[in-house]
């Protein structure tokens, strides 16, 4: 069962940590079986309910998973290897849309918003027992929540969407406890959930985003927590429509214990309107990252929810960073009020380069999707062919590997470096990488 290792400790904590060090040494590998409680009890001499406490421990950390008769074995390791390593070498010559990064030229200069943020700064330093959230930039973020209908509550800064998730997810959630996700969805957030000890759940997503059914079936399945991207899903460009909106709200409502986490990734690059889904289960956070819009070098994002997980969120942090740079935010606050950013411009420019090359591969019969964002995904029935093929005709995509779990295979291309004479290019180069495809929804 063991092997060689023999788990020792007379205390549930010691028996616990023996188990852990195995674990990260190696010599306990994933998907070990370990003793039952009694006989691990006999083998040292203690008491069965110390070591029913030692593994309530490992469990609770997420070392180890307990399947009733079945006992329990070591849980399978975080990923260590992290998605966005899935991806190409990329040569001289050869040109890179894979990335998801915004076009620089659309992004606004920083140097007179950091200048002002500075300066006030001068004036009134920020010192330790102020305010965690800038009170401008509070009362800037209600409002535009307001207007876009999204439930009243107390608002919160994160450095950045991932961060803003992860801190939900860790003040609700306990390793082993299930995560409905989108499949394919963001690759970054299918990393984060294993890391947490947490176990994803995929949901198929159509062009208005994740499927109801498929929300049905995982909150069916036990999921705990369910995230849904509202605009620019990367890598479909999936939108939540109005009635998808609905549909969603309608699953949610029999679950309202569950957590519901919305990340408007779109915002500021997106003019299609949101409809939020959050606040119809009892803790629930809606996030807004500033990245693609104004620079992802902000490391800034907002958010609002219920009053006790925002307040969690804000106590978790003053334990820890305390809070994110007010000098930031007051730089965010300056290109909101300055309208530095044109977020119709921005979006018809993107949406511009997003159906043109959508038509362009409609034209050769490949079917493709992008209704909002930077990106095209583009279903493939070879997904490793397809991307050694494009490299070798000078292009580098990000292989679907890298936001997949049980989806179809597909290629995903970033528009935003695109120029209007080079769309027919790579729809030309796809189109010979992939062949045509008849329509399907990608799940």
């Amino acid at each position: 069962m063991l092997g060689e290792y023999r788990i020792q400790g007379r205390r549930a904590a010691d028996i616990a940590a023996s188990v852990e060090r195995a674990v990260g040494s190696g010599e306990l590998e994933p998907g070990q079986l370990l003793p039952p409680m009694r006989e691990l009890a006999a083998r040292l001499g203690v008491n069965p309910n110390t070591v029913a406490a030692a593994y309530r421990t490992l469990r609770e950390r997420g070392v180890i998973e307990t399947a009733g008769r079945r006992g329990s074995r070591v849980r399978p390791r975080p990923a260590s290897t992290a998605r966005e390593a899935i991806r190409v070498d990329v040569p001289p010559g050869v040109r890179d849309v894979s990335m998801g990064n915004p076009d620089p030229a659309l992004l606004p200069s920083l140097t007179e918003a950091l200048a002002a943020a500075g300066e006030r700064a001068a004036e009134r330093p920020v010192l330790y027992g102020a305010a965690a959230v800038e009170p401008e930039l509070e009362r800037w973020v209600r409002a535009a929540f307001d207007a876009d209908g999204i439930p009243d509550g107390p608002v919160g800064v994160a450095s950045g969407a991932l961060d803003a998730i992860e801190r939900v997810l860790a003040v609700h959630l306990r390793p082993g406890d299930a995560v409905a996700v989108e499949d394919p969805g963001w690759g970054s957030l299918l990393d984060l959930i294993p890391a947490l000890g947490l176990r994803p759940v995929g949901m198929e997503v159509d062009d208005e985003g994740p499927l109801p059914d498929a929300v049905e079936r995982a909150l069916g399945e036990g999921a705990r927590a369910v995230i849904v991207t509202g605009r620019a899903q990367n890598p479909t460009g999936a939108v939540v429509s109005a009635p998808r909106a609905r549909a969603l709200k309608s699953v949610l409502a029999a679950y309202s214990q569950v957590l519901f986490i919305e990340d408007d990734h779109g915002h500021g690059i997106v003019d299609l309107p949101p409809h939020p889904v959050a606040g119809v289960t009892d803790n629930w956070v809606l996030v807004r990252s500033v990245a693609k819009a104004y620079g992802p070098d902000l490391r800034l994002a907002v958010f609002t929810g219920d009053p006790v997980t925002v307040d969690r969120v804000q106590g978790r942090q003053r334990l820890g960073p305390g809070w994110v740079s007010r000098l930031l935010q007051c730089a965010v606050v300056r290109l909101w009020t300055t309208g530095a950013v044109d977020a119709h411009a921005v979006a018809a420019s993107y949406g511009e380069r997003r159906d043109a090359l959508i038509a362009a591969l409609a034209r050769h019969g490949v079917v493709a999707h992008g209704r909002s964002g930077l990106n095209v995904w583009v279903p493939v029935p070879d997904e490793t062919g397809a991307v050694a093929r494009l490299l070798h005709a000078g292009w580098a995509v990000a292989p679907g590997a890298r936001f997949r779990m049980g989806a179809a295979q597909g290629v995903r291309i970033t528009v935003s470096s695109l120029s209007p004479d080079e769309i027919d290019a790579v729809a030309d180069a796809v189109a010979a990488a992939v062949g045509p495809m008849p329509a399907r929804r990608h799940e």
